[in-house]
């Protein structure tokens, strides 16, 4: 019991005092093709970073609400919006491209402050300068918890193992076999998890790092017989040897600290710059706050929810009764129709099921209201370019 509320203590100290996602874990490219967005729909989801709010923005829905707990998380998609409505496209890309802006200041606090909520002024006040001119870490995506942890990555890759050269072949490689044939010949698995490795990405201390709890390292567990570090082995090496790697923005900003501007987020695409300026990242709202108070103060129906993988981390003990009290807030804000996607570190999130809810004045189990999309999500998942979630689920909701 003492070591359970010793490891939950620690991640709340992770999550409550720092930023933790610089960039987000999830790729939009499937989430859009599963949440088919059209110009009427308001949508619901997790900030996280803010990148996948603006991508979902590209395809002209009516509002989007970004909840996040940490108000880190959305005092960084609110300098992003900032940014977005101030900048030019050139200092833009520096900012939030290469991660790295040498006049920071000038910029700042002649073009963004202002434009920020007192609680977000307060935030970069402190940390803008250290996050994006810094001497040590130098580029803002090695800032943050999963920044840092990303850092000794690459310190351990260019001071111990010496693989940088074969990493920067993989990132040019033209193709998937390409890739494959430098990952088997510098033997990198083997490289990469040595039997120190695979004993420190097991510690509940890393982890809190990359945003896991204790509840989702459970849940990753259930389901892959190997444990932590073999999934992690195993997902690195579909990356780096299955999927395409030239267009993979989300392990290039973390192995080299910056994207490409024919590798980055959608956002930071010079033509879907200029169409978020043109008022598309106005549609976009910061709520620090829980889902579940988010939706119970709501007026208006959501027909959209982005639920992440948050869920795994009320899957047990006391925190079920949040979760279902999330999944009764959903209910009631509902729009008919509705569409849902959420991931999981498990192969499978069977405690979502079985929560029970009102509806029209009768008790149901959440699986009896919603249609899953399992053929869609099933030839969705494999092409993920994060590749580091056990399953991802698309589900509508029912009038039953």
């Amino acid at each position: 019991m003492f070591l359970e509320s010793l490891t939950a203590l620690q991640f709340r100290m992770v999550h409550s005092r720092n930023l933790v996602y610089n960039t987000c874990w999830e790729d939009p490219r499937l989430d859009r093709v599963a949440l088919q967005l059209g110009e009427n729909d308001t949508i619901a989801m997790i900030t996280s970073a803010g990148c996948n709010a603006l991508d979902y923005a590209l395809d002209n829905p009516k509002r989007i609400d970004a909840i996040d707990m940490n108000p880190r998380q959305n005092a960084l998609l609110q300098l992003k919006q900032a940014a977005i409505r101030t900048l030019d496209y050139s200092t833009f890309f520096q900012l939030f491209g290469e991660g790295r802006l040498l006049n920071w200041r000038d910029i700042y606090e002649g073009n963004l402050r202002d434009m920020l909520p007192a609680e977000s002024q307060q935030f970069w006040d402190r940390r803008g300068h250290s996050f994006f001119t810094g001497k040590v870490r130098r580029s803002f995506y090695f800032r943050g918890s999963s920044g840092i942890f990303a850092w000794f990555v690459n310190h351990y890759m260019d001071r111990v193992l010496r693989i940088r050269e074969a990493l920067a072949n993989m990132l040019s490689a033209k193709t998937v076999e390409e890739q494959c044939e430098i990952y088997q010949r510098e033997q990198l698995r083997s490289r990469l998890f040595k039997p120190y490795v695979r004993w420190l990405v097991r510690r509940n201390s890393v982890l809190s790092m990359l945003g896991v709890p204790k509840a989702q390292r459970l849940q990753l567990e259930r389901g892959h017989e190997g444990g932590v570090a073999e999934y992690i082995m195993d997902c690195i090496e579909a990356v780096f040897a299955r999927l395409p790697l030239h267009d993979n923005y989300f392990w290039r900003v973390y192995m080299t600290g910056s994207y490409t501007k024919d590798c980055c987020p959608e956002y930071l695409k010079r033509k879907n710059f200029e169409r978020l300026k043109a008022g598309l990242v106005d549609r976009i709202h910061t709520h620090t706050t829980t889902v579940t108070d988010f939706l119970n103060n709501h007026t208006e129906p959501v027909s959209r929810f982005v639920l992440l993988d948050h869920m795994d981390w009320m899957s047990v003990g006391h925190r079920q009764k949040w979760l279902a009290e999330e999944w009764q807030a959903i209910a009631d804000r509902s729009a008919p129709d509705t569409r849902l996607i959420w991931r999981s570190a498990g192969l499978t999130a069977d405690f979502i099921d079985s929560i029970e809810i009102e509806r029209n004045q009768t008790r149901n189990r959440v699986g009896d209201w919603l249609e899953y999309d399992t053929d869609l999500a099933t030839a969705l998942h494999p092409k993920d370019r994060v590749h580091t979630y056990g399953s991802f689920y698309i589900a509508k909701t029912t009038n039953s």
